[in-house]
């Protein structure tokens, strides 16, 4: 099996595993019965998190993991609507298990996990992603928002 595939797996494991699944299962409030419409938006925030963990392995030649980070920089997929679909993948998965479980103790936990990607993202990755890319940095960072990708709600960062 390819050695990248496995640190892949791995690094997905890791981090989004534990931040998105085992903490708030650990966490959860026990309830006989979910919400429905919780379990959706998991399922949802899941199917974006693997599609970004494919983009960053089969485009970006890296895993998300800050020890083997992509070698090239990543815009396809869902990278086409947001600079950080991962992250916002993640606080999907979070705000579904909040909606699941009915629980706002686990919506305190996704908000908080959003503050910290946020300070993440700009503090860290992004003077990173400048540094390592630079004017291809530039051009996808002036033409895809940090978070939302809907040209409309634009802001400047």
């Amino acid at each position: 099996m390819n050695r990248l595939f496995v640190e892949a797996v791995l690094a997905f494991l890791a981090l989004p595993g534990v931040v998105a699944y085992l903490i708030p299962l650990v966490f959860a409030p026990s309830r006989d019965r979910l919400d429905i419409r919780g379990i959706g938006i998991v399922v949802l925030g899941s199917l974006l998190l693997l599609a970004c963990v494919w983009q960053f392995y089969s485009s970006g030649r890296g895993t998300l993991a800050p020890w083997t980070p992509p070698v090239h920089l990543v815009d396809r997929g869902p990278y086409r609507f947001s600079r950080n679909p991962m992250y916002v993948a993640v606080v999907t998965v979070l705000f579904g298990w909040a909606l699941a479980y009915s629980s706002w103790g686990l919506g305190a936990y996704a908000a908080v996990m959003m503050a910290v990607f946020h300070l993440r993202v700009v503090r860290f990755e992004e003077p990173w992603l400048a540094e390592r890319h630079g004017e291809s940095w530039q051009r996808y960072q002036a033409a895809v928002p940090r978070w939302i990708g809907i040209a409309a709600l634009r802001q400047p960062d």
